[in-house]
């Protein structure tokens, strides 16, 4: 039990031994005896020495203890929040993941199911040409015609690629570094400069969708740009794109662009020309170069830097299209012809039906004569408008045939397209005296029948002569040349009212006329088209006309689906009447209110008229070859600073004509050959009068007794 040197010895117990009876607890005799109590108070002795020990180092073993334990629990604690947050971020990013795919299918949902969609037809396009079959215009919602990739300048679509869409052939429709480009241009920008949109996305817009900025839109101009990429290749989304996006000035298509601005194909346009168009896409209306063009070539100076970067052009094209920057055309028609080609496409639907194939319309404009009218108007407002309170005008054109050869509607297209040629009704003012003095014709009265000039009060109304002085008994040839009023309220009152509308009416005007003395005073309200329509049996010799423009109607193979035949209107006044009438006419521009008329070599004839408080200035003249009217005036109908019919109006219509007579040989008016009436002219200017109006409305009276001319009337026509 105890070893050597007193130390105890371990017993282990042996099994298998005699007298062991297999258990293994000690007994009272294993157990140690006094002989082990040195040992014992060894271990007393070196117990107290430790103990010491044990209390010096007791507080830094607790401390030790304690910032183990707090340690552990500081980075249990972040393990477990990273661990919370990882596991919430996975779960709300498949939950995320569940709610986008939940709206994509949603907003895929509400599309035509895919199997049945497809590129929609291009609307028509519908060209519109002069009378010598050179395009004037182009109308549809499209505006010009498709032009296949293969047939363009490779640098033409390389422009749109490199300003619109540099990842366009690496891209599946979205381009998510593109878009995180723009984000990031965006955000340091501090605005809006830069857009993510493919032109994938920008096609689906353009072909499906409205241009609503909305979140749905969105996700379906996404889900339809894929389509288009696995149902299209590159080139063909790229030729539809470019065949269908918006170019400002009303030019839908790179085709329609190039002609609009450029006078040219789209095939023929040149590097600089290509840099202009691509860079109009990103905002059209405003980069329009009809409207901005220093803006619009500064856009393409950024278009050619992105086609350097992107290596599709060299240094030395760049600088070679810096060099020469794209500009609008020369020789561009003016912006008058809109007023022409709004006018067709209002005919066109009651002429062939609704359009379904690209047409071609050919009108009786005559391009020149529509410069020159264009020009004459412009730029007599630009001298003496503002000094004569007239901002807006309107000119006709006709042949003695009704086909309107030249019409503007107002100053500038561009700033409006209301036609004041056409729409716009105002009071005719002195020209329609002679639909008062035909009836009379008609009536047996001729051109030296004598009336009094003198004052004249119908239940309190006093038409007064502008000049306020009266000449007492005068020829009604004299009464019309000077366009004295009195003269003309007593011959309306004389053959009646409703005669004189009746006659207006069957020469060509369509507007309701009210039947009262003031109607010898054009108190009733006509539109230019009308009066020029009125003034065309003087010209041709007394046949009654339908204005028209559209000549004839073509589909793109060249068929004819509509060519002009108007009946004739047939004779609406008797030959002797004619004459009569174009004498007395003839006067106003020899002797009379429009002796500025200037257009030498040539019988003409025709009225001038003014409204009341110089609200209107009209000058209708003709010759054996056209028919032209002038009006000038303000579109809220406020006076004018004393702008006669015998002024300006009368001015703008001789450079007109003159344009129109160019290289033409004389011819006569219709029974009047080159009659130049005698007389003497008073001294100095005779103006138009201004219309008088106010007061009761007399009451009409019979007609005379027709006269032998009413007599011819009736037996060839029929009438009484």
């Amino acid at each position: 039990m105890f070893g050597r040197r007193g130390q105890i010895e371990r017993r282990e117990p042996v099994l298998g031994t005699p007298g062991f009876d297999g258990d293994l607890r000690l007994t009272a005799d294993d157990r140690p005896t006094v002989a082990s109590a040195p040992l014992a108070r060894e271990r007393a002795s070196s117990g107290k020495a430790r103990k010491g020990d044990a209390k010096d180092s007791a507080g830094s073993s607790k401390g030790r203890a304690r910032g183990a334990s707090g340690g552990g629990r500081g980075r249990g604690r972040k393990r477990g929040l990273i661990s919370r947050l990882l596991y919430w971020g996975v779960v709300l990013g498949l939950w995320g993941v569940i709610a986008v795919g939940g709206l994509i299918f949603y907003e895929a949902s509400q599309l035509p199911p895919i199997q049945n969609l497809a590129i929609p037809e291009r609307p028509p396009t519908v060209i519109i040409q002069g009378a010598d079959g050179k395009a004037i215009a182009t109308r549809g919602e499209m505006g010009g015609a498709n032009v296949p990739l293969r047939a363009l300048p490779p640098y033409l679509p390389q422009a749109f690629v490199a300003i619109e869409d540099r990842r366009f052939y690496a891209h599946f429709g979205l381009d998510p570094l593109g878009l995180a480009r723009a984000v990031v241009v965006n955000l340091t920008a501090g605005r809006l400069r830069e857009g993510g949109s493919t032109l994938t996305q920008q096609l689906a817009k353009n072909l499906f969708l409205t241009q609503e900025r909305t979140l749905s839109r969105k996700i379906q101009e996404l889900i339809l740009s894929i389509w288009l990429e696995t149902k299209y290749s590159k080139n063909e989304i790229l030729e539809l794109y470019m065949n269908r996006v918006y170019f400002g000035a009303g030019a839908y298509g790179v085709e329609a662009a190039a002609q609009r601005y450029f006078g040219k194909s789209a095939r023929q346009v040149t590097l600089s020309e290509a840099a202009m168009l691509a860079g109009l896409v990103k905002s059209p209306s405003s980069l329009a170069p009809t409207r901005n063009l220093d803006g619009a070539q500064a856009r393409a100076e950024v278009v050619l830097a992105a086609m350097r970067d992107a290596g599709f052009i060299s240094g030395e094209m760049q600088q070679a299209a810096l060099a020469r920057p794209a500009t609008l055309a020369k020789g561009q028609g003016p912006d008058s012809t809109g007023y022409v080609a709004d006018w067709v496409m209002e005919q066109l639907k009651s002429i062939v039906g609704p359009i379904t194939q690209d047409i071609i319309v050919q009108t009786t404009i005559e391009p020149s004569l529509q410069a020159a009218a264009d020009r004459a108007l412009k730029d007599t407002l630009a001298k003496s408008g503002k000094k004569f309170g007239v901002e807006q005008g309107a000119v006709v054109v006709m042949d003695t045939d009704g086909g309107v050869r030249a019409l503007v509607g107002g100053r500038s297209y561009e700033e409006s397209q209301f036609n004041r040629a056409i729409t716009a009704k105002r009071q005719p003012g002195s020209s329609f005296k002679p639909f008062v003095y035909l009836t009379a014709m008609e009536r047996g009265l001729t051109p030296e029948s004598v009336r009094e000039d003198a004052p004249i009060q119908i239940k309190g109304w006093k038409p007064e002569n502008f000049s306020k002085d009266y000449r007492g008994p005068v020829e009604l040839k004299t009464a019309l040349a000077f366009s004295l009023n009195t003269v003309a309220v007593r011959l309306a009152l004389e053959v009646g009212p409703e005669e004189v509308i009746k006659t207006a009416h069957r020469l060509g005007i369509t507007s309701k006329l009210e039947p009262n003395a003031s109607i010898a005073l054009g108190t009733s309200e006509v539109s230019l088209l009308e009066m020029a329509s009125a003034y065309a049996p003087f010209a041709n010799g007394g046949i009654g006309i339908t204005p028209h423009v559209i000549e004839r109607v073509r589909d793109k193979s060249g068929t004819v689906l509509h060519a002009y035949a108007q009946p004739s209107r047939g004779m609406v006044m008797a030959p002797p009447h004619v004459a009569m009438m174009n004498r007395m006419m003839q006067d106003v521009l020899v002797v009379g209110t429009a002796r500025r008329a200037d257009l030498p070599g040539w019988p003409a004839a025709g009225k001038t008229g003014t409204s009341q408080d110089y609200r209107d200035a009209w000058f209708l003249g003709y010759t054996g070859r056209f028919v032209a009217g002038v009006w000038l005036g303000n579109d809220d109908a406020s006076p004018t600073k004393k702008a006669g019919g015998s002024g300006l109006p009368v001015d703008i219509w001789s450079q007109v004509m003159k344009a129109a007579h160019k290289d033409m040989p004389p011819v006569a008016l219709p029974g009047a050959g080159t009659y130049l009436p005698g007389g003497t002219v008073p001294p100095g200017e005779v103006p138009d009068e201004p219309v008088v109006t106010g007061g009761p409305q007399p009451a009409t009276r019979s007609a005379p007794k027709p006269g032998l001319d009413n007599w011819l009337m009736e037996k060839l026509f029929g009438r009484s």
